[in-house]
């Protein structure tokens, strides 16, 4: 069973974890951005507000978080958000807040809250033009895993060594090549791997 104050909780927890205000959280959802605010919490006498099921299932649907995570953030098992470097996708290309094996560099200033990974050297890339659109649009937020190697299926973000950066998904590797596709298909581009600065799996968005 759990009380009132632990659904709240949960959801500031969710919030959070997301990089989130929970009035950010309540936005996304498609709903009123006061939904959440801490004075929507309590009636006017005083008395405990419950927050409906049909907003909770709407922010769980909106982020992609499954009914465990949120059943986490109840019972106080959920992750402490980490705090990953945040890189405008503008620097990446233009060779800053990465190194040339495309890794953290110097202490970036901005910080993105996520608790679901585990690579030291993970980082969120800012997207603040329309370099990658219509797949990814300005505001939008992409946390890679330089650790994880990416694999046939993946979502990964590259820079090129002549830094070309682009998001596509991997159709298939080899030892010295890789070839790549656009998230909705289309002709598959091949690139030497001595090609490619780097090359990192995408795990959230």
């Amino acid at each position: 069973m759990f009380a009132h104050q632990d659904i709240w909780r949960a959801i500031d927890k969710l919030a959070a974890s997301r990089g989130l205000s929970v009035s950010g959280l309540a936005r996304r959802a498609g709903l009123d951005p006061t939904t959440f605010n801490k004075s929507k919490r309590v009636t006017r006498d005083g008395k405990a507000r419950w927050p409906s099921t049909e907003s909770v299932s709407k922010v769980l649907q909106c982020v992609e978080a499954p009914i465990s995570e949120f059943a986490s953030f109840l019972d106080g098992s959920g992750g402490t958000p980490r705090r990953l470097p945040l890189i405008a996708l503008g620097d990446v290309r233009e060779g800053g807040g990465v190194n040339a094996k495309g890794l953290p560099s110097g202490a970036s200033q901005d910080q993105f809250a996520w608790p679901h990974i585990e690579d030291p050297h993970g980082f969120a890339v800012e997207v603040t033009d329309a370099h990658l659109a219509p797949h990814y649009r300005s505001g939008d937020l992409i946390v890679v895993s330089p650790r994880e190697q990416p694999r046939r299926g993946d979502r990964v973000l590259l820079k090129t060594r002549a830094g070309e950066v682009m998001a596509m998904q991997i159709a298939r590797t080899a030892a010295d090549r890789v070839e790549l596709h656009a998230f909705d298909g289309g002709t598959p581009r091949t690139f030497e791997t001595a090609d490619l600065a780097w090359m990192h799996r995408i795990v959230w968005v």
